[in-house]
């Protein structure tokens, strides 16, 4: 009994399918008819798509022994410097690194990265390249006047003109930013990628630009200007320190100096020293020099001890894969994207013939 009700379903499920070929092959026509619409689509987009060229780097921020030690502490043990167990600075959590090319004062040093532009015979800055020399292309002309369009119906309505051209401006610590420029910052956003491998402790960052040399002179300045980041930022309270002991080793210096030379010049004065008078001035003029020498010897082992501590900070990048000029483009995957529109266009003819076939069902009905 089961044997004959699986037979059954079996057949009926070759009906059905047989059903549905023949179907479909009724429906040709139509679902060609979508297919090379939708092909040509891809074909057009395929073909007028802006390239995009791809320079990337790996590097590995080496990290630095909490405690000052190892050769630079012996060697400032041997010159009388203690170093003691001065900690390093802050570190910034590789999960922040994105917010720090995301961040406002990162994208506007890029926005001043000089290019190599073909066709320019002169060297430009992103934003100058951007406002000034770079095209839309078809397909970007289109997008703009098409999908764009209301946005610069708005603009036009409200008086706002989104091609002025214009920088960033500072004042009392707040940074103003035009229009234009906001549209070029969240132009960054697309093209400058960075993803940190935390299993393997790895930065892979990338730029993409229409052109190969300036997507790796963008990418040599984006890691150029992250590694300043995270070193600014791991050695700043060292920085700030060694400052502070520079400017009071300066103070005692001018000093000492002072007193080296009024007890050189007393000595001078008084060579043969028979007054009790003169004794004691002596005896004075030698106590400050020695207190003076005392201070001064002393702050010149702690400037030497912070400068080592500032060098223990730094962080070291080893770079896994050096900045190169793709000779590939990245972009657009021409395959890709033609199968892709022919899969739609395939999926629309035969969704658009089965309602098709409904509505001629129900107006039987």
């Amino acid at each position: 009994m089961d044997k004959n009700i699986e037979n059954t379903m079996i057949a009926n499920r070759d009906i059905d399918l047989l059903g549905l070929a023949k179907t479909l092959w009724g429906g040709r026509r139509t679902i060609l008819t979508f297919t090379i619409i939708f092909t040509c689509i891809g074909l057009f987009i395929a073909l007028f798509s802006p390239r995009e060229f791809t320079s990337k780097t790996i590097m590995v921020p080496q990290a630095t022994s909490s405690k000052v030690g190892g050769n630079l502490g012996g060697l400032a043990a041997m010159a009388g410097i203690s170093l003691g167990g001065a900690s390093g600075g802050e570190v910034i959590p590789p999960s922040l690194y994105p917010k720090i090319i995301n961040s406002i004062p990162f994208k506007m040093e890029l926005l001043q990265t000089k290019l190599s532009i073909e066709g320019i015979d002169h060297a430009v800055t992103y934003q100058e390249y951007y406002e000034n020399h770079h095209s839309l292309g078809v397909l970007g002309g289109i997008k703009k006047y098409t999908i764009g369009l209301p946005g610069l119906l708005l603009s036009a309505i409200k008086g706002t003109n989104t091609e002025v051209k214009s920088t960033p401006v500072v004042n009392d610590g707040i940074i103003r930013i035009p229009l234009a420029t906001e549209g070029l910052f969240n132009q960054l956003r697309t093209q400058v990628y960075l993803n940190y491998n935390d299993k393997d402790g790895y930065i892979d960052l990338s730029v993409s630009m229409p052109q190969a040399l300036p997507a790796a002179q963008m990418t040599l300045k984006a890691q150029a200007l992250l590694q300043t980041a995270i070193i600014k930022f791991k050695i700043e309270k060292a920085e700030d320190q060694l400052y502070f002991i520079e400017e009071r080793f300066s103070e005692v210096e001018k000093v000492f100096k002072q007193k080296q030379g009024a007890l050189a010049y007393f000595k001078d004065r008084n060579l043969n020293l028979i007054t009790s008078r003169s004794q004691s001035r002596l005896f004075k003029l030698q106590v400050e020099y020695d207190l003076a020498f005392g201070v001064y010897s002393e702050l010149t082992k702690q400037v030497e001890a912070q400068k080592i501590q500032v060098k223990e900070d730094t962080p070291v990048f080893t770079i896994l894969e050096p900045v190169s000029v793709p000779n590939i483009p990245s972009k657009p995957d021409k395959l890709m994207i033609i199968l892709l529109w022919l899969i739609i266009g395939t999926g629309f003819g035969v969704i658009s013939f089965f309602i098709k076939v409904v509505f001629e069902e129900l107006k039987k009905k």
